[in-house]
């Protein structure tokens, strides 16, 4: 007993000790008054801000030249008077220098100042509305130690981010990808959660501020409601944006009524960072329209649901984990989305020494909003990690309006090895990343009147019958059209297809303002020209990579046939040179890793779903998986369900002689539709033929 009490007054006294020299060796003690960073006022901690999410996304390629803003969501509430254009820049290189180490940067200023949104923690950095950002350069942002949260506590340091710029403007309206509650049509979907937020996820990048705007996101009662709740009447709320899962959301003040019609409306006030305005559900692109949808709420609210953290990635324990790895945690199945900004400020990782890793991002899946992704900044040293998320009244939540939460932490150690051939990164497509189709030198063909290309399309073919059946209509731009009948008749081998992005090719237009008669005698735009050359300069670098990895993966190697396989991360050749999927879909499984990376070698073709009146088949992506983290390197050509219909994810790049790519067959009606780009690199005729086909880029 005296033993144990001396030993307690000796911690006691050592702890004292410590603990003042502590605060001497950090001013907490002397005159300076100010509050430190880490340790805070008098040497009690204070957790800093973090930032927690960027847009345009660290590391990203081919980012467009028209982004007018760039953005920071911070893990706690910021003084936004730290927040200027002296703590929130951004330096770009010459236009043509991406890549070049050593290339000086100058200042992008001119844009206005720095703005900030406490709904979301989120600060918006302008740029000039007159000029681009130079193309295929790389940019730096920075957010420095002058930016404090409200409680006058600074970021431990400059937070850095880079990204390249592509060769292209952005001229693709963004778009309402997924809905909660669904959309359905006519509506009103059945069974939404009465004492759950609405939430909408975009295609694109979106600036937070026409997101949050007044009146811009809105839930109102109707129609065809009785008493008590009559229409229109507005539910009281508000919205907020996450940027890194591009989900705007809207909280009612109370829960919605139960066996109630709402009507959920997100107007064209919402723009992409290129300031794009929303292709909503209201009208056919390429006018802008909003996005309008309806639910009837369920009789009775759902129970509260304690939450809990149900898989990890890596597993608990786990060994050999890469450098480059992302750290994942997967939240019980709900039909209620986590709430972004909650899981951003209580996801945490520390490394060797407890050193703290500083996240580029901390974000939620768009998919099902349960999966959160800590991505570091940088490539993790070898050693062990513990990954925590913090529990309990101030930590995670979900999106009902009275959150349910999680009720104490949760962490779980990894260690970390030195990086082998599994630890893959996705392959850059620089300036061939804004293209959903790309036709060589051959150019392109639509037959069908449904087909819509959302991003832009190019060749370098030099005769305009080379693009046939496609225009565009970029909202700043005349529209150009290319040998096409509008509407158009499969039969006659062309047909009208719209292009939400722009068209870049090495000849004229049938009509518009690349057309002979609007450029003069000209046999091209040297500047359209110039940016096909470019991007497929890019699409060829970016097939020669793909072609040379070395086949390593998580599954065991699949067959010819890839029908009713589920695949794990990694690099698979075809045996024989060629994959099929055929009598079944394919399922890609990321393991709960948002930037897991598939790569398809294949030395001739790729056929998916079957001929002759045979079943479409699809890509399976098993959230968070990424479309544009999923690679097919076609040695000769690929036909894409013949039958039409089904869908097709990931960038499809071919490389050998004819026929290229083929989607479809002359005569379906039913689109196919394909989530990534279809690309031919080569210059001695391989084509791509569409057949109503809807292509969505992703983005970077």
């Amino acid at each position: 007993m005296k033993i144990t009490e001396s030993y307690s007054r000796f911690s006691l006294w050592l702890m004292t000790l410590l603990l003042s020299a502590i605060v001497a060796g950090c001013g907490g003690g002397g005159g300076g008054g100010g509050r430190d960073p880490i340790l805070g006022i008098g040497g009690i901690a204070v957790l800093g801000p973090t930032v927690t999410a960027v847009a345009p996304v660290n590391n990203a390629t081919g980012v467009p030249i028209s982004t007018k803003v760039v953005t920071a969501a911070f893990s706690k509430a910021m003084d936004p008077a730290t927040l200027t254009t002296a703590s929130f820049t951004l330096a770009c290189g010459a236009a043509g220098t991406a890549g070049v180490v050593g290339s000086p940067q100058t200042p992008v200023t001119g844009g206005g100042a720095v703005t900030y949104l406490a709904a979301g923690s989120v600060a918006t950095l302008p740029l000039p509305l007159a000029t681009d950002l130079p193309a295929s350069a790389d940019c730096t942002a920075t957010v420095t130690t002058a930016a404090k949260d409200t409680t006058n506590v600074a970021l431990a340091a400059n937070f850095v981010w880079t990204f390249a710029t592509g060769v292209t403007p952005d001229t693709t309206r963004p778009r309402v990808t997924l809905t909660v509650p669904a959309t359905t049509s006519p509506g009103p979907t059945l069974g939404a959660i009465a004492n759950a937020a609405i939430t909408a996820v975009f295609t694109e990048d979106m600036v937070p501020a026409s997101i949050t705007t007044a009146g811009t996101f809105t839930v109102t009662c109707g129609p065809g409601n009785v008493a008590p709740c009559v229409a229109p009447a507005a539910v009281g709320g508000a919205a907020t944006y996450a940027i890194g899962s591009r989900t705007a959301t809207y909280t009612p003040t109370v829960a919605l009524a139960a066996s109630t019609t709402y009507t959920a409306t997100i107007t064209t006030t919402a723009t992409d960072i290129a300031l794009n305005a929303l292709a909503g559900n209201q009208a056919l692109l390429p006018a802008a329209s909003d996005y309008v949808w309806t639910f009837t709420t369920a009789a009775a609210l759902i129970p509260p649901a304690p939450i809990t953290v149900i898989s990890t990635n890596p597993d608990v324990g786990a060994g050999g984990v890469c450098p480059n790895a992302t750290v994942n945690a997967t939240f019980n199945a709900s039909a209620i989305r986590m709430d972004d900004a909650s899981v951003a400020a209580n996801f945490s990782v520390t490394g060797p020494g407890a050193t703290v890793v500083t996240p580029a991002s901390v974000v939620l899946d768009g998919a099902t909003g349960r999966v959160a992704t800590f991505t570091p900044l940088a490539v993790l040293p070898v050693g062990l990690y513990t990954a925590k998320i913090t529990g309990g009244a101030s930590g995670v939540k979900d999106l009902a309006i009275t959150p349910n939460t999680m009720a104490s932490d949760f962490s779980w150690t990894f260690t970390v090895v030195p990086a082998t051939g599994a630890c893959l990164v996705p392959v850059s497509l620089g300036a061939a990343a804004p293209f959903g189709v790309f036709g060589g030198a051959a150019g392109m063909t639509n037959m069908g009147n449904l087909t819509v290309i959302n991003g832009d399309i190019g060749t370098i073919a030099t005769g305009t019958s080379s693009i046939t059946g496609f225009h565009d209509a970029p909202p700043a731009l005349v529209s150009d059209s290319y040998t096409e009948v509008c509407p158009g008749t499969p039969l006659l081998g062309t047909g009208c297809g719209l292009v939400a992005g722009t068209i870049y090719t090495c000849t004229v237009s049938s009509i518009g303002r690349t057309s002979a008669i609007s450029i003069g005698p000209a046999t091209q735009d040297p500047v359209a020209c110039g940016i096909a050359t470019a991007a497929l300069g890019a699409a060829g670098t970016a097939y020669g990579i793909l072609a040379g990895l070395a086949p390593v993966g998580a599954s065991p190697a699949p067959g010819a046939n890839l029908a009713g396989v589920t695949l794990f991360p990694g690099v698979y050749a075809a045996p024989g040179g060629s994959f099929q999927i055929l009598g079944g879909d394919l399922t890609l499984d990321p393991q709960g890793n948002a930037d897991a990376v598939w790569v398809f070698q294949m030395a001739s073709t790729l056929t998916v779903g079957a001929a002759n009146g045979g079943a479409p088949q699809s890509v399976i992506l098993i959230p968070p998986a990424q479309a544009k983290n999923v690679f097919w390197q076609v040695g000769t050509s690929a036909v894409i369900n013949a039958p039409g219909g089904g869908t097709m994810v990931g960038t499809i790049i071919t490389g050998g002689p004819p026929p290229g790519i083929a989607f479809s067959t002359a005569g379906n009606a039913t689109p196919v539709t394909l989530n990534g780009r279809a690309m031919t690199t080569t210059v001695t005729g391989a084509s791509v033929t569409l057949v109503n086909t809807i292509i969505n880029v992703p983005a970077p």
